[in-house]
């Protein structure tokens, strides 16, 4: 079966270290932290007190009173992202095929907080009381729908939930769709934000999450003294089209998605497999699909939750995957500046990779200081550094033993 080349033509963020792709990548870069105290509600009830959260947000900043008490959270981020990118990609969409033109963007979890307030409701009040409008703001596929009618996008338009993995499946599974030929353009990534007692809580009382008071040490990726993640949210989507398509209608090109290797560990509900089997398969698949050796890669940008055994069987995956090259690799996470931002990681982090790949600069694993005999390769600690590269792979791995690894390539025509 002959197949096309799939580009990445725009990009949109919004994210825990800034409200743009320029803002988020600056900050990154300069190892800001975006882990603060939690905000959005009181946090005298839980145990955790950090999170995550986008900063400086008004949502009348980006739509009409009307629209906000419609939108969830999530879906809000949603389209903020998107709109950065079809702006990004200074696509028309009067003067396009608009049933060539795709959305997938995926969620871990959807509209939880309004869940989490309809549900108070209708303790409080009674079932007659919840909102009309409840369920189109709080299921998850809600995203990609507000999405797909705003931008008038009427090819295929759906939300993967792998947890962790969602934003990363949904960008794999795009390049998929148009590398044979069933659509042209897709706007890909996810989105989350549950940061609300339900979700911290949740989290909190299965031990995922860290409950460190310190914003520098408690999103510590790949660091021996990790005791779980920090909650994050946001979103991040990208435009991927098909390169003959954006270069008809002379769009820039930012890189090209060459591989994408997606598994199960079918293992465990929340943990890994021991070390890190399936992760390592998502990897070994993603490189096939690129047709690539290991020692072409570049960069790894991790997945590094933070907790014990998601970064030690990550690097054990690697390990396994890339033998003594794993050595020579770089290989951060930037979850020490965003905090975990679920079935949005994804997202942001393709993006982050682009722009690693257009500046050639590592980004780092901010707040490391004590070594993990296990968690031995260079996670380019605390400060970023400069490196000239051309193929990156990016980790997403989530609870119910999802793994998903993707391969962005400079842009090079050849």
């Amino acid at each position: 079966m002959s197949t096309r080349r799939v580009v990445i033509t725009g990009m949109g963020a919004i994210t825990p270290v800034g409200n743009s792709v320029q803002e988020f990548w600056n900050n990154i870069k300069d190892g800001k932290c975006g882990i603060d105290n939690i905000t959005l509600f009181n946090t005298d009830r839980v145990k955790v007190k950090l999170a995550g959260e986008v900063k400086n947000y008004n949502p009348e900043d980006y739509f009409e009173k009307k629209q906000v008490k419609r939108l969830d959270r999530f879906s809000q981020f949603a389209l903020i992202a998107s709109r950065e990118a079809v702006e990004d990609a200074e696509l028309d969409i009067n003067n396009i095929d608009n049933t060539r033109f795709g959305v997938a963007i995926s969620s871990g979890i959807g509209g939880l907080t309004t869940i989490y307030e309809q549900a108070k409701i209708s303790d409080q009040k009674g079932p007659d009381r919840i909102s009309p409008m409840f369920i189109p703001m709080s299921i998850l596929n809600m995203a990609a729908g507000n999405v797909s009618i705003e931008f008038k996008a009427k090819g295929e338009s759906f939300s993967i939930t792998t947890a962790c993995a969602s934003g990363t499946h949904a960008i794999g599974e795009s390049y998929r769709i148009i590398k044979h030929g069933y659509q042209d353009m897709m706007l890909a990534g996810g989105t989350e934000a549950s940061i609300n007692e339900l979700g911290i809580g949740g989290f909190t009382n299965i031990k995922a999450l860290s409950t460190t008071e310190d914003k520098n040490r408690a999103s510590i990726p790949f660091d021996k003294e990790r005791n779980g993640f920090v909650m994050g949210e946001g979103a991040g989507v990208i435009l991927l089209e098909e390169l003959e398509h954006a270069k008809k209608r002379g769009a820039k090109i930012y890189a090209e998605i060459v591989g994408y290797g997606a598994t199960s560990d079918a293992f465990h509900i929340t943990a890994p497999a021991p070390g890190g089997e399936g992760g390592a398969r998502a990897m070994k698949n993603a490189l096939d699909d690129a047709n690539i050796s290991p020692e072409m890669i570049d960069y790894i940008n991790a997945h590094g939750t933070s907790t014990g055994l998601n970064d030690k069987y990550e690097t054990a995956a690697v390990k396994t995957v890339f033998g003594e090259y794993a050595y020579k690799l770089a290989m951060s996470s930037i979850k020490g500046a965003t905090g975990h931002l679920l079935g949005a990681a994804g997202g942001v982090e393709a993006i982050c990779c682009v722009e690693a790949i257009k500046d050639s600069i590592l980004p780092p694993t901010i707040g490391y200081k004590v070594k993990d005999e296990e968690c031995d390769l260079d996670i380019v600690p605390n400060k970023s550094r400069q490196k000239e590269l051309n193929y990156v792979m990016s980790n997403s791995l989530g609870f119910g033993g999802h793994n998903s690894s993707i391969i962005i390539k400079a842009w090079k025509e050849v």
